[in-house]
């Protein structure tokens, strides 16, 4: 198969870029069809692929003879059932972070990959693939500033998403470091504990910003901040304190006052020109597998349910007082 042929569930901002990233820069895809349960929206995005199609049935995509590939971006509550689908079909899918919203849901849909053969999902987590995440990884691994101590690790946006949740900062955006920090470190996170100051007024439901700290069996310390409403920019943070010195992806130290003044020092609105480069080389090493038939280089599903494991244990902590709570992975 020299030309994949790739049907994107969802069109909003993340399934929109997806789409834009495979048409544009990705060698080997061609875009043919495109889901959303609201149909307007999804031929708009395709219109800007040439002979792309729209439909608002995400299951008729999976079936689709003219996909053999899925890209599923649509609401975090819709992943497992639509991967499923897609593993039942024998297609290969590219699930956007995370697996699912709960971790029943991640054993489910693993031990439905498993019972198909293994190896039909990958997950999106593309931090794996920023050029800046790679480049840490590989110089913890190398042993440039000793064996690490401390991370400390901020996710900041400008504003949540309608009805976002306690849950849904743990399970849709701290999500990301429950999968970066044992890659980074290559040791699987053991306990974790949930902790927040005073909620930010923008923040109406919902406890924001949030502090979570994770302990990995390598005896390392993480911090986590969370902060959907920060207001200013999409600020993502990276800093790791060794034995023999500091790694760090930081901004240069300066004084961030409101939104206007962060425009002017670069920070952007949302994740889409920082993680540009990862979701690019992400979508490009996938559909190379698919085309190839090789392993995916990518995430698996086990590696969300894992993840899934670490959020329910982080859930677990802010319904008990912030109390440390060891992470329990299931066996599938």
């Amino acid at each position: 198969m020299s030309t994949v042929r790739i049907g994107v569930i969802g069109a909003g901002n993340m399934g929109a870029d997806h789409v834009n990233t495979l048409h544009r820069h990705v060698s080997g895809a061609v875009v043919t069809v495109v889901a959303d349960i609201d149909e307007g929206r999804a031929a708009a995005v395709a219109g800007a692929v040439p002979d792309a199609r729209a439909t608002g049935d995400p299951y008729a995509l999976i079936a689709d003879p003219e996909v053999d590939a899925v890209v599923v971006a649509s609401h975090d509550t819709t992943h497992a059932d639509l991967s499923v689908a897609a593993v039942r079909a024998g297609k290969p899918v590219l699930c956007e972070k995370p697996l699912a919203p709960t971790l029943n849901e991640c054993i489910g849909v693993v031990r439905e990959e498993q019972q198909a053969g293994g190896g039909l999902i990958s997950l999106g987590f593309m931090r794996r693939f920023d050029p800046a995440y790679v480049e840490l990884k590989q110089a913890l691994a190398a042993g440039v500033c000793g064996a690490p101590l401390l991370l400390h690790c901020v996710s900041r946006g400008v504003s949540s998403a309608p009805g976002a949740t306690n849950e849904f900062s743990i399970t849709g955006s701290a999500i990301h470091e429950f999968d970066t920090v044992p890659w980074l470190l290559d040791s699987p996170i053991t306990e974790v504990s949930w902790h927040a100051p005073r909620s930010t007024t923008a923040a109406t439901g919902l406890q924001d910003p949030q502090l979570m700290l994770l302990r990995t069996a390598d005896g390392a310390l993480t911090s986590v901040e969370v902060f959907l409403n920060a207001g200013y920019g999409y600020d993502v943070r990276c800093e790791v304190a060794g034995e023999h010195g500091t790694l760090a992806l930081t901004n240069p130290a300066r004084l961030v006052t409101d939104s206007a003044r962060a425009r002017s020092l670069g920070y952007p609105a949302d994740w889409r020109s920082r993680f540009a480069d990862a979701y690019r080389l992400e979508l490009q090493a996938w559909t190379d597998a698919v085309a190839t038939g090789r392993p995916s280089p990518l995430a698996t599903a086990y590696d969300g349910l894992v993840a899934g494991a670490v959020a329910e244990a982080v859930i677990a902590s802010m319904k008990n007082g912030g109390r440390t709570v060891a992470v329990q992975v299931p066996e599938v």
